[in-house]
């Protein structure tokens, strides 16, 4: 039953009964209380990251992973579907730590909550919880960047660094948890939430758009990505959107501005 990356709230309606789904709601206690999808179990995004010192937002150890994933009762053949009350960024961060984990039978559900509800499709209010299964995490290092990873690239015309962080941040106009402003050098500018359709319950825009609008900023398909934001939250989308369109070559700096902005010896650029 494997479904595409990104689906549509249709194509998951029609997907309900099978017991191969597991959907995960990444909204906060409030909203899931709210209504959720049928059969939505809500996890807490806090258990995408590590939680630890000095850079609290990196992705958990192996250890940490293997609990949650055993603890959600994830194995080999079950689709896993994500959304969140977060515009998709933690939906996103959430496929690229399945990807990390080496399960891709997982989608992003389009437009999120919203767009279930404009289809009129139903929704509860029970809370569901997961089956426990027994889930070994091993970590593909190949989706992540760090510091000397990305200081090795710096002079690779086949490599891009995607910031998704606002033009302010960007620019060095605003300054977030960080000892220095700024971005990495080289890196292109092409904000996470551009990649959304207002117009469209915020669904991803075309891909011919999409496609188009990185082009522009020098993010192309041809290139090996390196993508990150403040704390890799809001580049959980633009991961996301990169695999989406076909890139290949895909990874994420989970240290992110949090971690660069505030390490004495990296250089930035205004």
């Amino acid at each position: 039953m494997p479904l595409p990356l990104v689906i549509e709230p249709s194509q998951l309606a029609a997907e309900l009964d099978n017991p191969a789904l597991l959907i995960l709601d990444l909204s906060s206690e409030e909203n899931y209380q709210l209504g959720h999808v049928p059969g939505a179990i809500r996890l807490d995004p806090a258990r995408l990251l590590c939680g630890q010192q000095p850079i609290p937002n990196k992705l958990p150890n192996s250890s940490q992973l293997s609990e949650l994933f055993s603890e959600l009762g994830l194995s080999k053949g079950r689709q896993v579907i994500v959304y969140d009350d977060q515009n998709g960024a933690l939906a996103g961060r959430m496929i690229w730590t399945l990807h990390c984990v080496g399960h891709t039978d997982c989608s992003f559900l389009n437009g999120l909550l919203n767009s279930w509800k404009a289809a009129s499709l139903p929704l509860e209010t029970i809370n569901n919880t997961a089956q426990p299964g027994i889930f070994e995490a091993r970590i593909n290092p190949a989706l992540l960047a760090d510091i000397a990873f990305i200081n090795s690239q710096q002079n690779n015309p086949d490599s891009c660094i995607w910031d998704a962080r606002s033009k302010a941040e960007y620019d060095g106009e605003k300054v977030v948890n960080a000892q220095k402003g700024g971005h990495i050098p080289g890196a292109c500018w092409f904000e996470w939430t551009d990649a959304l359709d207002p117009d469209n319950n915020l669904r991803l825009k075309s891909r011919d758009s999409l496609l188009a609008l990185l082009a522009a900023q020098g993010i192309t398909p041809d290139k090996s990505i390196i993508t990150h934001c403040q704390t890799h939250r809001r580049s959980g989308l633009t991961y996301l959107v990169a695999r989406h369109l076909g890139f290949t070559q895909v990874r994420c700096y989970d240290g992110s501005w949090f971690e660069w902005g505030n390490h004495p010896d990296t250089p930035v650029e205004h």
